[in-house]
């Protein structure tokens, strides 16, 4: 069959640029202090962000730090990691090493929505798949 081989190359193709779309648990860094700016700790193109602190869950996503306010999409999924946050929103970031303590809220301002799809453009080449503030899932990391 086709779809074995090609999905052993996806796997491995995802695997040599770092991102591996599995979860896992509980995150080890150095525990860190939320930086004032985060566009030096964003500037790493795929972060760990774990949910769920009762257990545990873990998964890798892109991130976009703009200023003092980091951002994590999940698009219009209403993924495991999202419904997490949905029940409680205190959530741990490991960025390069550094780990982070912090709450997610979920964006709902159409201007602030923006700000993170242009800037998620600039790093990434390409606008979050959906666009609308209501329908996609974007979340604010900031302070506990």
């Amino acid at each position: 069959m086709i779809r074995i081989p090609f999905l052993a190359v996806a796997l491995l193709s995802l695997a040599a640029c770092g991102y591996i779309p599995f979860s896992g648990g509980a995150l080890q860094g150095t525990q860190s202090q939320m930086p004032e700016d985060w566009s030096v700790a964003a500037a790493v193109d795929i972060v760990q962000l774990e949910t769920n602190p009762a257990d545990p869950y873990s998964v890798k996503l892109w991130i976009i730090g703009l200023g003092s306010a980091a951002y994590v999409h999940a698009g219009a999924n209403r993924t495991t990691w999202v419904e997490h946050i949905e029940s409680n929103n205190e959530v741990r970031l490991l960025a390069d090493g550094a780990l982070y303590d912090l709450q997610a809220v979920r964006v709902t301002d159409a201007a602030e929505f923006k700000r993170f799809a242009d800037a998620y453009e600039g790093k990434y080449g390409n606008r979050p798949r959906n666009e609308n503030v209501n329908e996609a899932y974007l979340f604010r990391l900031q302070p506990r």
